[in-house]
């Protein structure tokens, strides 16, 4: 077993895990608090990071880990180096307090500003897609937190008229400027990074996000379209990077707008 191999395992089983402890509150129901940028946290958030950062430091002490929560906590590691994890223990808090279950796991490796590996579980729904540079797959994951089946998935080549997807919570009026550029046969609204799995798996064609996000939201659905033959480009045409720091106009990790697209 290869180190990335290895590591995606790992990942793997660590959102599986953390996907089972969302559930469980999912089903019991938890209080909603506002963090200092309002953006909703609770209880599922902290649990399943808090595992997922568990298994990461017990298997790889020597990787840093950025993680949503322990940022917003003021806990914020020193130097990155050329490899750490990007770690969001629940992408779509939103979509969770809503109870639409479009909210997802999701872990990432970095290397050299690129995400090489990632995972991303929705526990409602039970898929889990995985990617690296080894390619892409979907797991399907029953709801006890056992694997069911495994495929291999990739990006399809784009049909005349496009499928796109786009935020549920955060669409904008220039999302819909942008994506009048292209023929659009549909455009479906998806919360979290559901959205790159869809391109990862050959059911839609484009993705834009021209509104606000973090490196923590995009990195592990980024790798997973990465390994199904697909790309995140910023605006300007060059791959999406990752570990940005001392940012002028915004904060650390903080993203620029970005087009996430399969084989345009």
């Amino acid at each position: 077993m290869t180190f990335h191999s290895g590591l995606l395992a790992l990942f793997e089983k660590a959102a599986i895990a953390a996907g089972q402890e969302v559930l469980r509150i999912y089903e019991e129901g938890c209080d909603v608090e506002l963090k200092d940028d309002k953006s909703p946290v609770t209880a599922a958030d902290r649990a399943a990071e808090a595992l997922i950062l568990e298994a990461l430091r017990s298997a790889t002490p020597d990787i840093p880990v950025v993680a949503e929560e322990e940022i917003s906590a003021g806990h914020v590691p020193g130097d990155l180096g050329e490899r750490f994890y990007l770690v969001d223990p629940l992408d779509g808090t939103r979509e969770f307090v809503s109870r639409n279950g479009d909210f997802t796991v999701n872990i990432a490796l970095i290397e050299h500003g690129v995400p090489i590996l990632g995972v991303v579980y929705a526990p409602v729904r039970g898929w889990l897609f995985a990617g690296g540079p080894e390619g892409a797959q979907q797991v399907d994951v029953n709801q006890n937190g056992t694997v069911a089946a495994r495929q291999d998935i990739a990006c399809r080549s784009a049909p005349h008229a496009l499928t796109a997807v786009a935020s549920r919570s955060h669409r904008t009026p220039e999302t819909d400027a942008y994506l009048g550029r292209f023929a659009v046969a549909d455009c479906v609204s998806v919360g979290s990074s559901l959205k790159f799995g869809l391109l990862a798996r050959g059911e839609a064609d484009i993705y834009p996000r021209l509104s606000r996000t973090m490196e923590w939201d995009t990195a592990a659905g980024d790798a997973v379209l990465r390994g199904a033959g697909g790309i995140t480009l910023t605006l300007d045409g060059k791959p999406l990077t990752y570990g940005r720091r001392n940012q002028a106009h915004d904060a650390d990790f903080a993203n620029p707008h970005f087009v996430a697209r399969g084989k345009l």
